[in-house]
């Protein structure tokens, strides 16, 4: 069973994976938020940091790219397979409406002419393999049948499907027809991805969907950062571990990071891990408001101390 961690944004960079990897085994690769290549191939210091060998030691890391331009996307690829990156994943998914105006993305998806001419010119050139993920389209499910036709013709590794349109984003419920459809018939793995929270849910789904080969997870590792282990048939989370994972990133960020931007990050995790606690919520809210670092700690502190772990540990998608 391959259970990989899906690329978030904002969440998921090289200090997160380094020390998710030390402390929770289970994920077989981790996917990278994406980088956005243009003709200079020119990145900001911080997503140059994040892809370094240094950061992703000991990490099976596959970087992403979000683009539109063939000759773009495979600059970006001979940059990262020079780095010593051994796959390449294309970026299909990303619903954000600054993404898909510029056609990238789940954008990308409304122009299958289009981009079955990008796919014929990357797959010609491509130094490295590359895998897949992707939406069932951009704006409604009409479009399904011409995105599955596209990706199907092309030597992908791997199709990880979020089986939602672009325009949905994480509404809705994720459409499984449409991922047994593209498993059936598919000439590569493709793995699942969309609202499997808890390991219950992920065994319910790989009891009734058998072909699936694998499970891409996000915001339920997020939430519970053992979440691939239990599923693995591994020990549940326990609190001592949240506690002492929300120490060492704090440790981390600290040892490359500003106090302010450190805790800023803290807190936007946080916000996930509350999902595994049973708590007051001012001791929730005490913690987020604070910025220096001593009174961060004592907030987290306390909020870990005052509280219990849910059974079981469950991030719930905003209404």
């Amino acid at each position: 069973m391959r259970i990989y961690f899906a690329p978030m944004e904002g969440f998921t960079d090289g200090v997160f994976r380094r020390v998710h990897r030390r402390m929770f085994p289970g994920v077989k690769k981790y996917f990278m938020p994406f980088i956005s290549p243009s003709a200079s191939l020119a990145f900001t210091k911080r997503e140059m940091e994040d892809l370094s060998p240094a950061m992703n030691a000991g990490v099976p890391a596959v970087p992403q790219v979000l683009a539109r331009h063939a000759d773009y996307f495979l600059g970006a690829a001979r940059m990262l397979r020079d780095m010593g990156y051994p796959e390449v994943n294309l970026n299909l998914g990303c619903p954000s409406g600054t993404v898909t105006g510029k056609g990238k993305g789940a954008g990308f998806l409304r122009d299958t002419e289009g981009l079955a001419r990008f796919l014929d010119a990357v797959f010609a050139r491509s130094p490295l393999p590359i895998s897949v993920k992707s939406r069932i389209g951009m704006e409604s499910e009409e479009e399904w049948p011409r995105v599955l036709s596209v990706l199907t013709r092309y030597p992908f590794t791997e199709w990880l499907l979020h089986p939602r349109t672009g325009k949905e984003q994480y509404r809705g419920t994720p459409r499984r027809s449409c991922y047994r459809q593209a498993a059936s018939c598919a000439p590569f793995p493709v793995l699942y991805n969309g609202d499997l929270f808890t390991a219950s849910d992920a065994w319910d789904f790989l009891l009734s969907e058998s072909c699936a080969p694998g499970l891409v997870l996000g915001r339920g590792i997020l939430t519970n950062p053992a979440l691939a282990r239990e599923i693995s048939g591994g020990e549940p989370l326990t609190l001592p571990e949240l506690a002492a994972f929300h120490d060492a990133l704090l440790r981390e960020y600290l040892s490359i990071w500003p106090e302010s931007a450190a805790v800023g990050r803290m807190h936007a995790l946080l916000q996930y891990f509350s999902f595994s606690l049973e708590f007051p919520a001012p001791l929730l809210r005490a913690a987020k408001r604070v910025t220096a670092l001593e009174a961060y700690t004592d907030g987290a502190a306390a909020l870990f101390a005052q509280s219990a772990l849910k059974r079981p540990p469950r991030f719930i998608p905003p209404i």
